[in-house]
């Protein structure tokens, strides 16, 4: 049996087959263009290509130095969007992300306000070591996320179709920083550790990048067709038992909820928010992968990403050492 979501017209055997075959050319194309620049991080490049085709925000932690922000200039050129780069700072303004109203005055002498447009107004936005600008500035970009629309002076300005922010955060330079809020946290759909590459990895890019020309990615799909992609994305069936191996995990990641390792180690766990993340980002996992349908592994893979930034430890867990991953991963392989 599978469940598809009541506002979502199922398409029949055939037409889906058509659509899933032509986007998953698309999607090999992007994977393979990307591979042109991003060397050795295949796990990141997946989850932030699924975050994208199931249409939703993601944030990148790991230390300086790993192609964070070149991942993003890459996805934005391969998938073909509008994309801006704003670097956080703790002197940065709202109205520096949103825009701004400005006087302006004819050959008449009649002045009027004129709206100018901020870096939010991009179909993919770079917000750079997000944690370094106050919480004042990182809640109007995350209202943005949000709710995909800016209110300026009383007046609603929607944001571009499709919207997406891909935050990076550097997990060692705590000093001068403002943390997200964990309510803040979970607008984005999934979180991305960015690792050191392997020695085989590190190997291609010394060689691929210290000499006197680089390969470059090439655009393969246009946003129009991203949207195409996206829509696709949440038109796909998805297996009952999947429906309940999601619904099992998020659940027992909660304290009270029948889970004895979450009963000891947890302190809040995920709300309905990670259930939904799961339910979109399994379907793009699958067709990112190649296969028309979800399946239980793909819950499993994508446990961590969802679920790391929506739920925290007791103190006896901290006691004990025990980290969010250990406790996601046994959660993770109890379920099915």
């Amino acid at each position: 049996m599978t469940i598809l979501a009541p506002q979502e017209p199922a398409l029949d055997s055939s037409a889906m087959v058509a659509q899933a075959e032509s986007a998953l050319a698309d999607i090999a194309a992007a994977r393979e263009s990307v591979g042109r620049v991003i060397f050795g991080q295949e796990s990141v490049v997946e989850q932030t290509l699924v975050a994208i085709l199931a249409g939703g925000h993601a944030l990148l932690v790991g230390v300086p130095g790993l192609a964070k922000t070149k991942l993003v200039e890459t996805l934005g050129l391969v998938l073909g969007l509008d994309a801006r780069r704003v670097q956080f700072t703790p002197d940065l303004m709202p109205s520096d992300i949103v825009g701004t109203e400005v006087m302006d005055q004819d050959d008449t002498g009649r002045r009027s306000f004129r709206f100018v447009k901020g870096p939010v107004f991009a179909q993919l936005l770079m917000a750079d070591e997000i944690n370094r600008a106050s919480p004042r500035t990182q809640s109007a970009l995350l209202q943005s996320m949000q709710e995909y629309h800016v209110t300026v002076a009383g007046e609603r300005h929607d944001l571009p179709a499709p919207f997406h922010v891909l935050a990076t955060q550097n997990p060692l330079e705590q000093e001068g920083t403002y943390p997200l809020p964990e309510a803040q946290l979970d607008r984005f759909l999934v979180q991305v550790d960015v690792p050191y590459p392997s020695i085989d990895a590190e190997r291609r890019i010394l060689l691929a990048t210290t000499g006197v020309a680089e390969d470059k990615a090439h655009a393969v799909v246009t946003a129009d067709r991203l949207r195409e992609i996206q829509t696709l994305v949440r038109r796909m069936p998805v297996p009952e038992t999947v429906v309940e191996a999601i619904l099992a995990l998020v659940r027992s990641a909660r304290p009270g909820h029948g889970s004895a390792e979450a009963d000891t180690h947890v302190a809040w766990g995920p709300g309905p928010r990670a259930s939904q993340a799961l339910m979109t980002c399994v379907r793009a996992r699958a067709l990112y992968e190649g296969r028309l349908a979800p399946s239980i592994d793909d819950v499993r893979a994508l446990a961590e990403p969802i679920l790391q930034h929506r739920m925290a430890l007791n103190f006896a867990a901290r006691a004990e050492g025990i980290g969010v991953r250990d406790v996601i991963g046994r959660l993770a392989k109890a379920v099915g």
